[in-house]
């Protein structure tokens, strides 16, 4: 299991965070997700033998939000 931290700009709301937060759970390899508009972070635990940082990264973009 990695731990990864990212500065996420583009979410205006709680439900913007909340949004991102269950999508980025349901991707297989995704274990947990802590997501906060407030700070524009956004900090995932996964498996890194399923999927890798750059994948969550484009994941995010693709999300409509910006990894910084």
């Amino acid at each position: 299991m990695a731990d990864l931290s990212l500065a996420v700009t583009g979410m205006k709301c709680g439900g913007c965070s909340s949004g991102l937060k269950t999508k980025l759970e349901a991707v297989e390899g995704v274990n947990t997700v802590e997501a906060n508009h407030k700070d524009n972070s956004v900090d995932v635990n996964f498996d890194e033998n399923t999927i890798d940082e750059d994948s969550i990264k484009q994941f995010i973009e693709d999300a409509g939000y910006s990894v910084e």
